[in-house]
């Protein structure tokens, strides 16, 4: 749409209210610092979110002293007498007396008065005796996992804000969960503004195909948000307006509009929708012109610039730190490896490179300019280069890349 008869209100791209990188992340992070409430789900639906509550056994793990190998329980020092045999998932096998002995599978709960376990491939036979013929003289507990070896019941295993992972799953089922209390995704909704995008096809004189409605939903997933299906608002600053006073989502997200053109009408509808920025621009290379306001409720909104490596810099600045404390997930120390070799970098301000992994340290790639997402794919991180760049040798911290 023409920019005939708007009044365009846009802050400027610099000047004191630019914040630096870490700054505006740690604003991010701020913003978010009340977590969505915490909801108990099933524990089909609890992966990719974060624990609301300390998870704690609800049994001793073992639940009983059980055989780690394949084998025979015996009782006191042998040779022993063989009579019958345990497996795993029966009911409790009768007492073991000195100098006798069962067969026994792995997992299967040891016969009270077992001393320990002899492996199949120690053992031998001869009529009904078992006789121990392993590299050394079998040992007191050997090869039991006794009862409470990895945790007591009412233990605090792991502690609220620890992201729900296949191994959280497997050791919560482990310990009698059902379900687990996690927060509530934040609900996300991704506006990408813009008249000359195309969702389909090739495109053609003045036209752009659109890389941010296919790349940012996963990768918002992946943060562990629930975003909607992207919404495509064009140039009009009242479309603009009114997607903003009617969305509900936790966090909105916009594409393009953050600067000053003719046709960037995202700080103004902020004003009108009665937000407040708490970010305006940030002393990063790509995507400086980012912004982050509250919005009414207590939700909020990330401006992401329109290119597309710039508005990747604008997701892992802004948008992932504010949903990871939104989710409750704790922030871990920085990832960090060295240079392998000269990383540049801008005089004044942080840049997000992408960079593969190699035994030296991190190499970047080429194809970084901000419209550019030829380097991203090929990349396995984002090295954060401080202003002024870091010599080879020089440890950086990594964004990791979804």
């Amino acid at each position: 749409m023409s920019a005939v008869g708007q009044t365009v209100v846009a802050a400027p791209s610099t000047g004191p209210g630019v914040l630096s990188w870490s700054r505006a992340r740690e604003t991010a992070r701020r913003a978010g610092a009340r977590p969505l409430p915490g909801v108990p789900v099933p524990l089909a639906e609890a992966l990719g979110r974060t624990l609301a509550e300390p998870l704690g056994a609800l049994t001793d793990l073992p639940a009983f002293d059980t055989s780690a190998m394949d084998g025979w329980a015996v009782a006191g020092p042998g040779p022993w007498r063989v009579a019958g045999r345990v497996l795993a998932g029966r009911t409790a096998p009768a007492p073991l007396a000195d100098g006798t002995a069962v067969e026994i599978a792995t997992g299967a709960q040891l016969p009270s008065g077992a001393t320990a376990v002899l492996r199949r491939e120690h053992g031998r036979t001869d009529g009904a005796l078992l006789h121990d013929c392993g590299p050394q003289p079998l040992t007191t507990g050997q090869d039991v996992r006794p009862r409470g070896q990895e945790c007591r019941r009412g233990e605090e295993l792991l502690p609220s804000g620890t992201p729900v992972g296949p191994a959280v799953l497997g050791l919560a089922a482990a310990c009698g969960h059902d379900r687990l209390p996690v927060h509530r995704r934040p609900e996300v909704q991704l506006l990408v503004l813009g008249d000359e995008l195309l969702t389909a096809g090739v495109p053609g004189p003045g036209l752009v195909r659109d890389a941010l409605g296919p790349l940012l939903p996963p990768w918002l997933r992946a943060a562990g948000a629930d975003p909607a299906e992207a919404g495509y608002v064009r140039d009009d600053f009242g479309l603009l307006r009114d997607a903003l006073r009617h969305s509900t989502a936790d966090l909105v997200v916009t594409t393009g509009g953050t600067a000053a053109g003719p046709v960037d009408f995202l700080h103004r509808a902020l004003a009108e929708t009665g937000a407040r920025l708490l970010v305006d621009g940030v002393a990063v290379r790509p995507g400086h012109p980012m912004l982050l306001a509250e919005l009414p409720g207590g939700r909020h909104l990330v401006g992401l610039p329109g290119n597309p490596l710039a508005a990747v810099a604008g997701m892992v600045t802004l948008a992932l730190p504010l949903l990871h404390a939104r989710s409750g997930r704790t922030v871990g120390a920085p990832a960090l490896a060295p240079a392998a070799a000269a990383l540049p970098g801008h005089g004044t301000d942080t840049r997000l490179q992408p960079v593969r992994r190699t035994a030296g340290g991190v190499l970047p790639l080429a194809f970084d300019g901000p419209a550019m997402l030829r380097g991203l794919a090929r990349a396995e991180a984002l090295a954060v280069v401080p202003p002024g760049g870091a010599a080879a040798g020089e440890p950086v911290e990594l964004l990791e890349v979804p």
